[in-house]
This record gives structure tokens, C-alpha cells and sequence, in this order.
């Protein structure tokens, strides 16, 4: 029940916050948000300035550059009922020109039909930078008269035309390369203009009638498999794209800090799993399986949490997840780097998400090789509290929940600025909304005035004061210009190295390797700098600009009291070969403390391609210890790498009773890991474990593997569990029947009559009637034979396409004037509900958890999801038909594609299907969710369910 209603808060991450009408109900005209008691928010510009804002950027004039999204899903929407530009979407320039804190001036700066759904936008120089699927479209004004003179396809090749999942901003970081964030709708095959190209997929699609196919396990031109979403940086000119990290749900944006930082919030998947991580440079942040084949769903094992299954935080190669943080919908994100606010908030991690009606606020700390996030929690907020406590009957009435924030930024004047696309909820696949209604809210200090600052970039003093400057795209201004003038700005530099903001001296190290030897001389003292933060600024700017010498840097670095520090060492030595990297690898192995996960996935990353020489240098230099023996380090960097040389080692240790069983179950893992013939041996060895933990463990493996990395292995094993779909060869043969070229109507008739008897025959009826090979007589002709069936799924699917009929037995409003009451509401989800979804530990997880359905969505937005649940169908969870060779049919979700195919059908049971059984796959347009009349529920029910639905955490209950 309920696949609609988690669209966008589970399925989504830009956040598309659309509404119903208003009805009536108009924005506040004052702000009504909560911040520190030392600031305040205020309006700065709203509708109809502009409409529907999906993200800003601020120019050196300190004017706001906002992208619409008025056309948002125009496929799927009614345009002559809402808002609309048939011209295309829009970028505009908003000002305050009187200095009162006002926007008063609004212009259009370009409207283009190549602009679909725009997510991003960068304002560097005269160059407006707008990212939207499948390109980055820079349009460059010469003449400085707020039109563009010029229109460039920078890049293209990217998927998500019109789709949330699509291409995000682009931002400009402290080395003066351009950054991008993109999410998982591909496959992306992007060509930059060096020629290099980029080609990243996974198992995911859907969302969008564009976004029909994907490829996972795709080779791009470095020779690496990148996944899913991906943040890359490329040099202005358009050349030199590298990935920085990979396998991401949907990052709405990026942010890169003066130290050369990386920063998201990725949205969760049917879970309460959004998470704002710091990226490690080449890191997979481990959404899919490492190729993108399977989804985390079909690789969950047994005993992990979904949190832990969704992020695979338990196998090695992954980032650190960063921190969890349950439900949501995150947008932009950026680092207040400036002291205008007051120092208490200079570092802080600002954090956009819709969902939740806040921005977090994150005082992140260095903490090993990594960062604490822990602190987190909402800083602005329409709400006054988490809204996790929020119940439905406070929101119904309360327009506190449509702040909407799709954007974060720092002005020039060191004010936040956040977009607001404000409306009462959060949808993914169709837009409800006629007004379009927007806003931006300026936060700033109760007692001292912020003013936007006259930057002269003529002049040296205009450009350390742009350099300086609180907006990020302002200071790359500054870095460009100071740049230009080369060696002879050193001396002024050097006095920014005197800064008492961290931030400032990390830009200048990033500018100070960029103006020749000199420079780079000053760069090498800075390794020695008392900031442990500031000497890895150093190694990355060195690394960048002075390659040569990475050796000699990185060995003086390799015992750096800082872990941290060391960290990056083990990054930049990634695609150092080992015979030269060893030696200094060895010293960071030596400063590993056995639990700093950060380090460990950093060293993991440095030795990528290089296990086997690592462990034989580790275990030589070691006097080859027993296995049993490990300490707590070496057998971490073992199941971190688990090269293919140490099988033996593992097996031993897996089978050690002297061991703790948590040890012993981690080198199954890292067996698991190794996609070798003597790795499916060693496992098949510990099935006869007398530990009934080893041997389960051992099982699962065989059985997943067997169908992946051991499947040429294990052809001769079999698995208790093993269940093949019987042939069907009758309903094959009436479909043939019913395809071939030369078949009459006649004939035609009677093959479907045929396939209508069985339900194997049904579902090929129904890939037809998808097909639209099926004319509208026989189907009403077919109905009601098809619709004879006991199975509400079944029907609810049969229905969709052969019951002419199939409409609504209520409506939204009828069932909200009713009284509800939550107790019949809890036994009538009991009765209905937990064969599909989960509150708490009761319930299956074929459809979303719903323990916090409460906190993303409102009473009558969880009523639309049970009322119209084919609506709109969440990402991820759009409903496939596979056809097999032998002539069996299978509906359900699809949880792997490419060599294997994974299906999990509407009652929750796995099908493993090798890919060579696969007789094609189709898509349905539909929900697995039955609409009310089959399941069936009376608009009484209806209420009592949304009710119950609504409550409290505490009272959400089974």
C-alpha cells in the first residue's frame, strides 16, 4: 500500500515541492522562520519576480541568479491548468538596488526551450553557467548588458532529460577547475573537448518516459567503472574531466571548501536513509553494487539494517557514510566560509532539504582521516523543531510546512540566501501547483548591517577583495585575476597567509602553486604549517601543480602526526605504480590504528590495482604471521583490499575458533570479495563449519555468488533454496501465435482468448496491451476474464490496462471531510497493509517503510497516495515485466540488470535469472500497489489508514 506517496521524499532529491491549489490560501507576508536567536530572516524577493526556483548563484554585483522550473514534468501535467513558458524555461536576475534589504528589480536574462527543468546555475565572470540534461549550456554576455551574446553546448551526453536524477549545479572550486555533481538517471556519455570520455550507468531507470534505458558496468576512457551519480571536475576550457567520486543516489548539488573539500547530501531509497557525507577524493559512495549491476536490495545480506544495506557501509571499498539522518528530501548545500554572520559560524555546512522544512547546520570537526557530522541539526527551520515530532493535524491547517527550501547560498554581503519553493507538499512525478509561487529569504544579523560591497577588479585591492569574498563564484573572480598577474603578486599573497581565517590561507596555497617556481617554493613550506588542515591543502595544490615531486611530498608527509594528513598522502599515490609508491605506503599502513574507517577506505583507494603486490610486501615485511595472529590493523587492510593471494589466510581465519565470530564473519566477507575460483572453493570449505553462523554465512555467499563473480565456479553446486519457474510453453507459443506478421484478426483473437486462461498468458496480454499491440474490442472483450482472478495485485494490474472503468471510487476531499479514526485505521493496515510495507520491525519491505511517513508528508498527500497510488510511482519502484525463453512471466520490481536479473514479485520472493533466459523486460506505467476498490477499502478506510498513518513517532506503532 502507498507506493505513490514517498515519491519525492524517498524517490527524489531535487525536491520538486508541488502542490495542490491553494485554494485561497496565499503566502505569509511576513517570514515566519526560525533561526539563532542573533539573526534574522527576512523576505528578499518573491513571486511574481520569479516562479518555481530550483536554484541561485550570486554575481560580484551581489544581484541573485535564479533557474525556473515552471515546465517541470509538462509530460505529465495538464499545462493549460498551471503555469506555464512554452518559450522555455527561464534564468533571471534579481537585484536590490536601493540597498533595504529588498529586491526590487527582476529581468529576464534568457528563456530557451533547450532549457527543460534547469538545477543549476554558476555565475563565473560573464559566463552563466546552467546545468539541465543532457547538457552544461554556458551562455557568456560580452557587452555586460544582462543578455547573452553567446550560447555554447559545453557538455552534453548526460541522462535525465526532465528528471530530478538528472545534472546538477557546476560550481567553481579553489583550484579555479569547475565542479558538477550528476545523479543517477544515465547512462551518461560525455565527450569533453580533449576528447576524453566519460561513460557512467547503473541498473537504474524510470522517473520520466526519457529515461527508458541504462547501462551499468560501462568503461569510461580512464579505464575505471564509474556508477550511478558521479561529481566530476573539468578545467574552464573544457578539457581534463576526471571523476572525484562515484555511485551516489542523486546529490542535489556539490560544495567545494577553500581546502579543496567535498561536500553532499544524498537522498535515501525508500528508507530513512539521507545522509550528508564529506567525499573522499576516487571514493565509492556505494549506492549500487560497485558496477552499478544490482541494486543494494538485491545485495542486502541477512541481519543488516536497511540504513547499512542501503549504503553498503558494510563492505569494503565504500566511503564512510557520513551521517544519517533519516527521512527527507535534500536540495542545495554550501560552506559559510566568511565571519560576517560572527566566527561561531564560519565553517558551518549548510544543508538544504525540502522534506524536512529546514536548512541543517553542520559545525563539522576534522576527526581521524575523516570528519564529525554528528552535531547536525536544523539551523533554519519554518518549523522551530525537527519536524520529525510534527503531526498531521498541526500541518493541516499551518502553512509552516510549505517552506520549501530548493537552495542555499552565501551573498557577497556574507548574508545566507535561501530559495523557497514553498508549497504546502512534496511530489515528484506531476506538478499540482497552478501559482508557481516562489521566494527567496535573506538571513542575516539582528544587529549589524551587511552590505553588498563595490568590487573594482581593475585594481589589485578589488581583486583580494573579491578573492576574499564570501560568494564562491565572486572569489574564483579574484583567484583569475590574481592569477594573470603572476610572480609579482607574491608579496601581497604572502600577507594572506597572516589571515586568522583558515579559509583565506587555504585559497591562497591553492593560487600560490599556480604563479611558477616561486610559488610552488612557498607551497613546500607550507607542508610544515602548524594546521594540519592547511599542510593537506598544500599536498592537494603540489599534487595538482607539481606532479614530478609527488614522491618526495608524499614521503614527507607519510608520518605526519595528523591522520588526516596522512590520508592524503594514500589519496594522491592512487595512480602511482607500486613499485615506486610502496615504501611510503608502508609508513601510512604503519599509522593505521585499526579503526579510523576513513583511513582505511583511503588506503584502500591508494592501492586500487595493486592488492596482491601489497599484501606480498605486507605479509614479507611481517615476517609472514599466522592468520590467527593478525592484529586488529592488518586484518582490517585485508578485508579492505582482499586480494587474491591471502584466500588461504581468510579461510583459516574464518574457520578459527579461536576467533570472535564478528572476525571470522569478516573474512567470509572479504572472501566473498575475491572473484576467483580458489575464493569459491575456500567458501564452499566453510559450509562444513560446525559454527552455524560460519556456515550460513558461507551459504548465502555461494548462493548470491553463484549467480555473479563464481558462476562459472559453482555450476556443479546447488543451493536447498534454489527454485527455477517452470516452463511455459503453451503461453509462449499463443503469444508467437499472436505476433507473427501474418496473423489475422481471426487468429489473433483466438491466440489471446487462449493466453487469457492462465495467469502466465495474462501477463503476456498484458505486455501486448502495454505494447499497444492489443485493439480496444479485445480487450473489452478480455476484460472480464481477466479481471477473474483472486490475486488484488493481480487485478489491480489487469486493471490498469483492460477495465475501461477503472476509476476512483472517491475523491481527496470527500474523504478528508470524514472524522477518522486512527485506531480502525491501525487495524485496517494490519489487515492490508504489512504484507507490503513495514512500521517499525512488523511488516514486509516490498514497498517503503512507513514508520516516518508522518514527517514528509501531510494527511491529505498520504490520502492521494492510497487513493491514486499509479499517479505517480516513486523511483526506483516502477514495475517491470520480464518475459523468459522457456515462456515463463514474472511482475514485480527489478532489482538487478545485466548478466544476472534480479526480480522481487509484489509478495516479496527473489527471482535470480541468468540474463541468457531473459527473453525481454519491459516497463509497466503503473504502481505494484492496488488503487482502493481492489484491495478493497472504503473512503471511511481510506481516512482512518491516512490517519493512523499521521501520527507521532510514538504512536505510530503495530
Amino acid at each position: 500500500m502507498l507506493n505513490r506517496i514517498y515519491v519525492s521524499l524517498l524517490g527524489i532529491s531535487l525536491i520538486w515541492i508541488l502542490a495542490a491549489c491553494r485554494s485561497g490560501n496565499e503566502p505569509q507576508t511576513e517570514p515566519n522562520l526560525f533561526v539563532a536567536d542573533d539573526l534574522k530572516a527576512t523576505v528578499w524577493a518573491e513571486s511574481p519576480m520569479f516562479y518555481n526556483p530550483t536554484n541561485m548563484d550570486v554575481d560580484i554585483r551581489g544581484r541573485i541568479w535564479v533557474t525556473e522550473a515552471v515546465n517541470y514534468r509538462n509530460f505529465n501535467n495538464d499545462s493549460t491548468k498551471h503555469l506555464s513558458h512554452p518559450a522555455g524555461d527561464r534564468v533571471l536576475i534579481l537585484e536590490d538596488t536601493d540597498g533595504d534589504g529588498i529586491a526590487d528589480s527582476s529581468k529576464v536574462f534568457i528563456q530557451d526551450k533547450d532549457i527543460v527543468s534547469p538545477l543549476g546555475i554558476s555565475v563565473i565572470g560573464n559566463k552563466v553557467i546552467v546545468s539541465c540534461s543532457p547538457s552544461v549550456i554556458v551562455y557568456t554576455d560580452d557587452d555586460g548588458d544582462d543578455k547573452p551574446d553567446n550560447k555554447e553546448v559545453f557538455l552534453t551526453g548526460f541522462g535525465g532529460l526532465d528528471h530530478d536524477h538528472g545534472l546538477h549545479t557546476g560550481v567553481a572550486g579553489p583550484d579555479g577547475k569547475w565542479y558538477f555533481i550528476v545523479g543517477n538517471a544515465g547512462p551518461h556519455v560525455v565527450t569533453d573537448k580533449s576528447g576524453w570520455t566519460l561513460r557512467a550507468g547503473s541498473v537504474y531507470t524510470g522517473g520520466t518516459p526519457y529515461n527508458k534505458e541504462n547501462m551499468p558496468a560501462q568503461q569510461s576512457d580512464d579505464g575505471k567503472i564509474w556508477t550511478g551519480g558521479l561529481v566530476f571536475r573539468i578545467n574552464p576550457d573544457g578539457t581534463g574531466m576526471e571523476v572525484l567520486g562515484h555511485n551516489f543516489r542523486n546529490s542535489y548539488e556539490v560544495a567545494v571548501d577553500s581546502y579543496g573539500n567535498m561536500w553532499q547530501s544524498d537522498n535515501d531509497d525508500e528508507v530513512d536513509a539521507c545522509r550528508t557525507s564529506w567525499i573522499m577524493e576516487g571514493s565509492n559512495a556505494g549506492f549500487f553494487s560497485r558496477t552499478g549491476i544490482r541494486t543494494w536490495r538485491a545485495e542486502r545480506r541477512p541481519g543488516q539494517t536497511i540504513q547499512t544495506a542501503h549504503w553498503h557501509q558494510e563492505d569494503p571499498g565504500v566511503m564512510p557514510v557520513g551521517k544519517i539522518y533519516g527521512p527527507g528530501a535534500p536540495t542545495g548545500i554550501v560552506v559559510n566560509e566568511s565571519d560576517a554572520l560572527g566566527k561561531a559560524y564560519r565553517g558551518m555546512l549548510l544543508s538544504a532539504d525540502a522534506g524536512r522544512n529546514a536548512i541543517f547546520g553542520y559545525p563539522f570537526k576534522p576527526e581521524g582521516a575523516g570528519y564529525d557530522l554528528s552535531a547536525g541539526s536544523p539551523f533554519i527551520s519554518s518549523t522551530g523543531i525537527d519536524n520529525e515530532r510534527y503531526r498531521w493535524n498541526d500541518v493541516d491547517e499551518n502553512t509552516k510546512k510549505w517552506f520549501r527550501p530548493s537552495d542555499v547560498a552565501i551573498g557577497t554581503d556574507g548574508a545566507i540566501y535561501v530559495a523557497d519553493w514553498y508549497d504546502p507538499i512534496v511530489g515528484g512525478h506531476q506538478m499540482m501547483d497552478s501559482i508557481g509561487f516562489g521566494r527567496i529569504y535573506r538571513i542575516a544579523p539582528k544587529r549589524k548591517k551587511l552590505v553588498t560591497p563595490t568590487i573594482d577588479l581593475s585594481e589589485t585591492s578589488g581583486q583580494i577583495e573579491a578573492f576574499l569574498n564570501p560568494a564562491i563564484n565572486v572569489r574564483n573572480q579574484g583567484f583569475e585575476r590574481l592569477k594573470a598577474q603572476g610572480p609579482q603578486i607574491l608579496p601581497a599573497l604572502t600577507k594572506l597567509l597572516e589571515s586568522d581565517n583558515p579559509y583565506h590561507r587555504a585559497r591562497t596555497v591553492w593560487l600560490l602553486v599556480q604563479l611558477g617556481q616561486e610559488g610552488i617554493r612557498k607551497a613546500v613550506e607550507i607542508l610544515e604549517d602548524e594546521d594540519p588542515q592547511i599542510r593537506l591543502t598544500a599536498l592537494r595544490a603540489l599534487k595538482q601543480a607539481d606532479h614530478a615531486h609527488l614522491l618526495t611530498y608524499a614521503d614527507q608527509l607519510a608520518n605526519d602526526p595528523s591522520p588526516a594528513v596522512r590520508r592524503e598522502v594514500a589519496l594522491a599515490l592512487r595512480d602511482v605504480p607500486f613499485e615506486q609508491s610502496g615504501p611510503v605506503i608502508m609508513k601510512l599502513i604503519d599509522g593505521f590504528d585499526g579503526e579510523d574507517r576513513a583511513y582505511l577506505n583511503a588506503l584502500g583507494i591508494a592501492l586500487e590495482g595493486k592488492e596482491r603486490e601489497a599484501y606480498s610486501a605486507l605479509m614479507s615485511r611481517d615476517g609472514n604471521p599466522e592468520p590467527e595472529n593478525w592484529s586488529i590493523a592488518l586484518a582490517a587492510i585485508v578485508w579492505e583490499l582482499h586480494p587474491d593471494n591471502a584466500v588461504s589466510a581468510l579461510e583459516q581465519r574464518a574457520l578459527n575458533e579461536k576467533l570472535a565470530i564478528d572476525d571470522r564473519k569478516k573474512a567470509i566477507v572479504a572472501l566473498g570479495f575475491i572473484p576467483t575460483r580458489e575464493a569459491a572453493a575456500s567458501m564452499r570449505e566453510l559450509l562444513a563449519s560446525t559454527n552455524q553462523d560460519v556456515a550460513g554465512s558461507a551459504q548465502w555467499w555461494l548462493q548470491f555468488r553463484k549467480t555473479n563473480d563464481w558462476k562459472s565456479y559453482l555450476e556443479d553446486w546447488h543451493s536447498p533454496t534454489d527454485k527455477l519457474l517452470e516452463a511455459q510453453p503453451e503461453a509462449l507459443a499463443y503469444y508467437q501465435q499472436f505476433k507473427k506478421d501474418d496473423a489475422g484478426p481471426e487468429d489473433k483473437k483466438k491466440a489471446a482468448r487462449q493466453l487469457a486462461g492462465s495467469k502466465t498468458g495474462k501477463l503476456y496480454l498484458i505486455d501486448l496491451a502495454a505494447a499497444g499491440l492489443l485493439p480496444d474490442s479485445l480487450k473489452a472483450e478480455l476484460a472480464d476474464q481477466m479481471l477473474a482472478d483472486n490475486d488484488r495485485n493481480f487485478n489491480a494490474l489487469t486493471a490498469h490496462y483492460f477495465d475501461a472503468d477503472d476509476t476512483t471510487l472517491f475523491s481527496i476531499d470527500q474523504v478528508a471531510e470524514l472524522s477518522p479514526d486512527p485506531d480502525k485505521g491501525k487495524t485496517l493496515f494490519i489487515a492490508n497493509c504489512i504484507v507490503c510495507h513495514k512500521i517499525g520491525t512488523v511488516g514486509q519491505e516490498i514497498g517503503p517503510d512507513l514508520t516516518n511517513i508522518h514527517t514528509r508528508f501531510d494527511r491529505k498527500t498520504i490520502l492521494d497516495g492510497i487513493i491514486h497510488p499509479a499517479a505517480a510511482v516513486a523511483f526506483g519502484s516502477e514495475p517491470y515485466l520480464v518475459l523468459l525463453k522457456n515462456g515463463a512471466a514474472l511482475y514485480g520490481l527489478l532489482l538487478s540488470d545485466g548478466p544476472v536479473v534480479t526480480v522481487m514479485d509484489t509478495y516479496g520472493k527473489q527471482y535470480v535469472i541468468d540474463a541468457s533466459a531473459v527473453a525481454g523486460k519491459r516497463h509497466l506505467n503503473t504502481s505494484i500497489m492496488p488503487p482502493p476498490r481492489y484491495i478493497p477499502i472504503t473512503a471511511q478506510d481510506a481516512a482512518d489508514v491516512s490517519a493512523y498513518l499521521s501520527l507521532s513517532d510514538k504512536e505510530l506503532t503495530l
